[in-house]
């Protein structure tokens, strides 16, 4: 298994839960609740291991990888029931590979458009509104 001294996603130290609380352990990643809630109910989906690229696994773990995915999208979508539901894979300066899941709501911020990474007028929640969100998320699992 790789691991990288640098990237939170392998170290999980505070650069990560500044930003990020684990919901659970998927079959071959881990779901993340952002604490920045513009979009109700964005998650991060990252591969366990510490790759770069979706070409870098084989078809197994691309296989697992991509049903850890669109199993935390689908219970994304059962808990907050949005328009849509975006994902955005980028990682210019973070090479561990992840997806951004983000719900979108047609009278929401940036319909029509991508979703903002790091919105100007963050939504940051209270530690009791985490839980519910976390809640919500894992019973539609």
């Amino acid at each position: 298994m790789s691991f990288d001294n640098d990237c939170f996603y392998c170290v999980k130290d505070k650069r990560l839960t500044d930003i990020m609380i684990e919901i659970c352990k998927l079959e071959s990643s881990t779901l993340y609740l952002f604490k920045e809630q513009t979009y109700r109910g964005r998650c991060v989906v990252a591969y366990n291991d510490h790759k770069s690229e979706i070409f870098q696994l084989n078809d197994e773990e691309r296989s697992l990888f991509m049903k850890d995915v669109a199993r935390a999208a689908g219970a994304i979508n059962k808990a907050f029931s949005p328009d849509k539901m975006n994902y955005g894979a980028y990682a210019d300066t973070m090479t561990h590979l992840h997806f951004h899941l983000v719900p979108k709501y047609k009278n929401g911020p940036n319909w029509g458009g991508t979703f903002e990474m790091s919105p100007k007028d963050k939504v940051l929640l209270k530690d009791e509104e985490y839980n519910q969100l976390i809640h919500k998320i894992k019973e539609n699992l």
